[in-house]
């Protein structure tokens, strides 16, 4: 219960802040996750943060994003490429409505192939 806890308090000042940042589709973002539910993909140290995919930009305001994850995972769930010589995992199975406001420190943009392939993947799943 102490996650959840540390994460409302940390969840009422990324509400607060304002900070509305400018995004565009295939940028890989610090994102305040936060400490979810169940199977729901949680944030990790003391922000609750990880990397995100923007898969697609909704508004000024928000975006349809995906987690990732620096875990080898396989299956029709997950699509891997490589990002800053490191290999990433999106899972696919986390996509999510979120808010600008949650973006603290961009990471950098995956070059369109990659991108495609992440689009791809998420089309073949959800079609």
């Amino acid at each position: 219960m102490d996650d959840f806890d540390d994460w409302i308090e940390i969840k009422k000042k990324v509400h607060t802040l304002g900070k509305i940042p400018t995004i565009n589709e295939g940028e890989i973002w610090w994102c305040a996750m936060g400490k979810n539910v169940g199977v729901e993909i949680n944030g990790k140290s003391e922000r609750f943060s990880r990397p995100i995919l923007i898969l697609k930009k909704l508004s000024k305001l928000g975006f349809l994003g995906v987690p990732l994850t620096s875990q080898d995972k396989v299956g029709s769930w997950y699509a891997g490429f490589e990002f800053q010589g490191k290999r990433e995992t999106a899972a696919l199975c986390q996509i999510r409505v979120v808010s600008v406001s949650r973006l603290y420190k961009k990471i950098g943009r995956v070059p369109k192939s990659d991108l495609a392939i992440v689009k791809n993947a998420f089309l073949k799943l959800y079609k």
